[in-house]
């Protein structure tokens, strides 16, 4: 089943935990025809995050139902919390022409591309500009829990690894300039342009943050 030339494209941001994506997915969600497919999350709220908006808050067994009934086009466990996107609400809006972003990780990530579905699919990892950085980041959002920021660091020495299996990577060391890149590399992607990218920088990129 190929795709119709007027359905929307999956854009998928990933990053380790603390390098911006929520905050990227926001900006890009504020463009016309972009819309952010909102995930499930067992997780409890931030104090600024809105149901129905940032996240559909449910409870476990609610979560583990519609795993049961398949109604998630991908889920994953992170941080003893699951987060998944529901399949209706993405090709819903696919086939009414809008572009859907994804703020899932590396695991959501694989199991999107195994569906292999009709939609083209963009992918994008974003990395911090330095360990420092993200540290800093991470201590500022989770200041209450320094066991947090520790589990976060330990585990993104695992997540950087998975650079390689998407189609772009952008480190966002300034917010607009990065957010700039990500939306070139889209719209050259979707109408099939020269793209003026280096690998082998960001390849030594990750072993600095290593």
């Amino acid at each position: 089943m190929s795709a119709n030339k007027d359905d929307g494209v999956m854009i998928v941001l990933s990053s380790p935990s603390g390098a911006g994506k929520t905050t990227l997915v926001k900006k890009i969600s504020q463009i016309n025809k972009y819309i952010v497919s909102v995930s499930h999350t067992t997780r409890l709220p931030r104090t600024n995050e809105i149901d129905g908006k940032d996240y559909f808050f449910v409870k476990k067994e609610i979560f583990e139902k519609l795993i049961k009934n398949e109604e998630f086009l991908e889920y994953a466990k992170v941080f003893d919390n699951y987060y998944g996107s529901r399949k209706k609400f993405v090709t819903e809006n696919l086939n009414n022409g809008k572009n859907v972003i994804f703020d899932i990780d590396w695991q959501g990530t694989d199991q999107i591309k195994e569906k292999k579905l009709k939609y083209k699919l963009i992918t994008v990892f974003i990395l911090p500009p330095s360990r420092k950085e993200l540290f800093d980041r991470l201590s500022n959002r989770d200041m209450k829990d320094k066991l947090i920021v520790d589990q976060r660091m330990k585990q993104f020495d695992q997540d950087v690894l998975k650079w390689k299996n998407y189609d772009f990577v952008v480190i966002n060391d300034d917010l607009q300039s990065c957010y700039e890149k990500i939306i070139n590399l889209i719209e050259c992607s979707i109408n099939n342009k020269k793209i003026n990218y280096d690998e082998s920088q960001i390849e030594k990129h990750v072993k600095s943050l290593m």
